[in-house]
Formats: structure tokens, C-alpha cells, sequence
């Protein structure tokens, strides 16, 4: 059988001082950047599942702060879609989870010393999303204290309207009648579930063909909670099958602290809404 040839078909073949696949995306240093600490086997699973979670979460902020400034220029179309992908970035990360449970408690342990204190708790990245989103605990702050180029980063977006605010901003100028007391809230302090803001999202529930946009808006950012609700469930029971109750090597209570997370809601009031519609 002749061996096929590409460059019959116009195949670029040759990249001496021309831009590569490889070149274009870096290929080399991303594949550089897994320094395993220890001879066990499983550290390799173990990196590379964090390092393309925080690729995906790098993705996940670059929509956020776009569909974020759509919402915001009353550009909530343009928005939808970005929703939807961020959506489908969670998608992503938990089907993540699937392939690190491959990993035994037994795996586990002929690398844990090696993480000393790191954990998937420091990542600056995945603080950023929660504050985005709207789950701005303050004290989260200290884990990034110790570089101040994170503490201005993650101050700059406690500056900023979450994605719900943003929201709610958008339906206001529609319209709809959001409080003033939550339109000019504190944006450094937590989302806190607010009646007045569950009856408007029931108005537009109630009419949704009156309220198109703003209903559309409403299940995008059902939909990235349900993505995000499983991605934190998964984290939970992964963690639960490698250590048990264990500690985590940041320090928390691990699957205690992971299933107190569990009961953070992001936008309360439509989910509350759907039992009172």
C-alpha cells in the first residue's frame, strides 16, 4: 500500500522559521509545567487535573467578565451565549472529577506529603469566580494575602457588580421594579435572599412572554448554578472516596468544609421562587 502523503493534498509540511501549531499555543511550556515532586505515579493525574481545571476556570473568568459587561451595555443576547459556555466550562470540570476518582486512597497516599500546605483551596482563580458570582465571604481574602498583585486583583473585583447585580440592574432599566435598597447595596458583602427581588423574578416568570429577555437571563444563570451546585458535589464526593474525613493539606475540615459549601445559594430567589409560582 502507498503511504499517503499529505502535502499532495496542500498540507503545509515545512515550519522552519514559520509559526507552528506547537508555537501558537505554547505547546512546549505548558507541557514543561508538570514538575512532579515525588516518584509516585499518580502525582502525574493529580497535577494535570488541577492544571486544566484552572484553564477552564481562566476560560470561565474571561466569559464572566464579558457577559458581565453585556448585561451591563443592555447587550443581554450577546450575553446568553456566554452564559450557556460557561455553563458548558462546568460541564467540563465535572466530567473532570470522573477521571481523579480513578485515583485509590492507596494512590493517594504515595504523594500527599509532597503537597506540604497546597491545596485547591488557595486558587485565586476559582475566588475569583465565587466573588463574580456572588459569594463574596471576605475572609477569603487571607489565603492571598501573601501576594499582594491576588489581593488587588480579588479587591478590584469586590469593587465590581456580580453577575446578579448585574442582572438586576438590567431588569430594572426594563422596567421591572427592583428595590432601591438592592440596587445600591453594599457590593463587597455576600448576596443576602431579598423578598422584594423574588417577586419581581416571579413577575417575569408569570409572563414570560412579556418578559423575554429578562426570563431568558433568569434560566441562563439557573442553568450555570446547576452546573456549578454538581461540579461542588463532585468535588465533595471525590474528596470523601480518596481521604475519608480527613484534613485537607490547606488545613480545612475537608469534606465538612466541602459540604458546607454545598449550601451556599448563589441567586436564592429563583430557585425560592419556583415553589411559591
Amino acid at each position: 500500500m502507498t503511504s499517503y502523503d499529505p502535502a499532495r493534498d496542500g498540507a503545509e509540511m515545512s515550519f522552519d522559521g514559520r509559526m507552528s501549531y506547537g508555537d501558537y499555543l505554547q505547546i512546549d511550556r505548558i507541557l514543561d509545567s508538570q514538575r512532579l515532586l515525588t516518584g509516585a505515579h499518580d502525582e502525574m493525574l493529580f497535577i494535570i487535573q488541577h492544571q486544566t481545571s484552572e484553564l477552564w476556570m481562566r476560560l470561565a473568568l474571561h466569559e464572566l467578565d464579558a457577559a458581565r459587561d453585556a448585561i451591563a451595555q443592555d447587550r443581554a443576547r450577546e450575553a446568553f451565549k456566554m452564559l450557556a459556555r460557561i455553563s458548558r466550562i462546568f460541564e467540563q470540570l465535572n466530567n473532570a472529577w470522573d477521571v481523579l476518582r480513578t485515583m485509590t486512597p492507596s494512590d493517594y497516599t504515595t504523594f500527599r506529603e509532597g503537597l506540604g500546605q497546597s491545596s485547591g483551596f488557595q486558587s485565586w482563580q476559582y475566588r475569583l469566580i465565587e466573588f463574580a458570582v456572588g459569594n463574596r465571604n471576605l475572609a477569603m481574602l487571607r489565603p492571598h494575602a501573601h501576594r499582594a498583585d491576588l489581593t488587588t486583583r480579588l479587591e478590584a473585583e469586590l469593587a465590581r457588580p456580580t453577575l446578579y447585580d448585574e442582572a438586576l440592574r438590567f431588569i430594572a432599566r426594563a422596567g421591572l421594579p427592583v428595590p432601591q435598597d438592592v440596587l445600591s447595596r453594599d457590593l463587597r458583602q455576600p448576596w443576602l435572599a431579598h423578598d422584594g427581588v423574588r417577586a419581581v423574578w416571579e413577575t417575569v416568570y408569570r409572563a414570560p412572554q412579556t418578559h423575554w429577555e429578562a426570563y431568558e437571563l433568569a434560566e441562563k444563570l439557573v442553568d450555570f448554578e446547576d452546573y456549578f451546585r454538581r461540579w461542588r458535589f463532585n468535588h465533595v464526593t471525590t474528596v470523601e472516596r480518596v481521604i475519608g474525613l480527613k484534613r485537607g493539606t490547606g488545613g480545612t475540615g475537608g469534606v465538612s468544609y466541602l459540604r458546607r459549601m454545598l449550601e451556599v445559594e448563589l441567586f436564592p430567589e429563583l430557585w425560592h421562587l419556583r415553589t411559591t409560582l
